[in-house]
């Protein structure tokens, strides 16, 4: 890397437990904004007041944005390969305002302020602060201003899909990004005694798949059903919001392995990191299992996991949990503005967090795989297109946020790998404008839209 431009004017401030030697070429400026938190929330202990980020989703947003490449890597055998941001020649600036008590309006607009004045060119953004009326709206206000400064804004649509209406930041001179699947498939596969064979999500991150076990078809409403059934592949009868309830007694229990029946309109993959072997099934899948166990005299199956696929159709897929405009803060402005991958996203981890709070025991790796708006946006979706605006910005360094919107947008791809018109998850209905604002990003073809459409600040005034 390059030593960052003339132009910048960011530090990185030193604590206890970060060194101003911490910062290279690639990371040119950390600070902390906590003194708003500290007094709105004065009872409130930081178990570390650092730049250092010790949840993750700070390393995992900036490596998604702008990571370089690092070959073989993995989540415990899943998506093995070379990882890579969005674009890796970038710098980045670390801006932390968020803690473990939630974060305060000042805090946020604080640390917006000085990334404009350090000089960044992109900010990626993934909080919102409800869905206030533009003109109270801390993210609005500060996005407004660094629009002004020339500074593309990604923000997140929010992770509250799938319902109409549920979108936050619906700021019209900010990119509000929605979350959608990717071609790849994490997945492990259940082998009942008869060969049928059931393909589920899976992060389980063990290296235990059960062999030959036999079955049994149990309520799963009390520890002691594990316990009785050691050895077993315990399937849980799905009962009205009962999954965390089977899932906290079957922890507790140290369950040699189960099958989890869900009534929920998706599987949620974080739902999927036991600390033992499990399957997780939608209600609609179930009969296969439960009429093999009653129709077998001694009902057996075997499990294997870290599976990965790529090329899976239909994608992309706009995921249920990415949520769907408008947004009740501007419901005149057309939101989200682009989809991009938000889903089963592998990037860095501090080494020392563990990649998932679902563990009585800890699991560490130096990648993880999550999902959401941040990613794109919502969550994870959200660094993926701060990303792409920063290649459209070296490509065009003269451009105005809207025209790196207008490239992105215009250039999006309203076709999946099908070549059918993009679909959403929630319904498995077509995906509308309000689903995924214009389509998927397209980084390439973003870089040479032809056509542009620009806006200043009087244009949104």
């Amino acid at each position: 890397m390059s030593k960052p431009p003339s132009t910048w004017k960011g530090k990185c401030v030193a604590d206890a437990n970060f060194t101003s030697s911490n910062c290279n070429n690639k990371i040119i400026g950390a600070r902390y904004f906590n003194k708003g938190f500290l007094a709105k929330y004065p009872n409130e202990t930081i178990s570390m007041i650092s730049t250092r980020d010790i949840e993750g989703h700070g390393t995992h947003t900036s490596s998604t944005a702008a990571g370089g490449f690092v070959e073989g890597v993995s989540y415990f055998g899943y998506a093995n390969g070379t990882a890579v941001g969005a674009a890796p020649r970038a710098w980045i600036a670390v801006y932390k305002a968020i803690w473990d008590g939630g974060i305060a309006q000042s805090d946020a607009l604080a640390a917006i302020d000085q990334a404009i004045v350090d000089g960044v060119d992109i900010l990626s953004l993934s909080f919102y602060f409800g869905n206030n009326s533009l003109n109270i709206n801390p993210i609005s206000i500060a996005c407004f201003t660094a629009m002004e400064k020339g500074i593309f804004v990604a923000v997140s649509a929010g992770n509250d899909g799938s319902a109409y209406g549920t979108l936050s930041n619906g700021v019209p001179w900010a990119t509000t990004v929605g979350a959608g699947t990717m071609d790849r498939d994490l997945y492990g596969i259940l082998t009942l005694g008869n060969g049928v064979q059931i393909r589920f999500p899976s992060w389980y991150p063990g290296d235990h798949s059960p062999r030959n076990k036999p079955l049994v078809l149990r309520e799963c409403d009390s520890q002691e059903e594990f316990l009785k059934f050691r050895g077993y592949i315990v399937v849980c009868k799905e009962s009205y919001d009962a999954l965390s309830l089977q899932k906290y007694y079957s922890r507790d229990a140290n369950a040699t392995a189960a099958i989890f029946i869900t009534d929920e309109e998706a599987v949620s993959l974080d739902d999927t990191r036991t600390e033992f072997p499990s399957v997780f099934l939608l209600l609609k899948e179930s009969p296969t299992v439960i009429d093999y166990i009653n129709n077998s005299s001694d009902p057996r199956a075997s499990m294997e996991f870290q599976k990965t696929e790529m090329g899976t159709k239909p994608a992309p897929m706009v995921n249920t949990y990415s949520s769907r405009g408008p947004s009740p803060e501007s419901s005149y402005v057309l939101k989200p503005d682009i989809l991009a991958p938000g889903t089963s996203i592998l990037a860095a981890w501090p080494s020392k967090t563990p990649v998932s709070d679902n563990f009585y025991h800890f699991w560490y790796s130096d990648y993880n795989v999550l999902l959401g708006t941040s990613m794109a946006t919502p969550h994870m979706a959200t660094p993926h297109i701060a990303g792409v605006a920063a290649l459209v910005k070296a490509v065009h360094p003269d451009w105005s946020p809207a025209a790196i919107r207008s490239a992105l947008m215009t250039t999006a791809d309203a076709l999946d790998n099908t070549q059918n018109p993009n679909r959403e998850a929630a319904y498995n209905d077509t995906a509308t404008a309000l689903d995924l604002g214009a389509g998927q990003v397209n980084p390439n073809k973003a870089l040479h839209p032809g056509l542009i459409y620009n806006a200043s600040a009087e244009d949104y005034v």
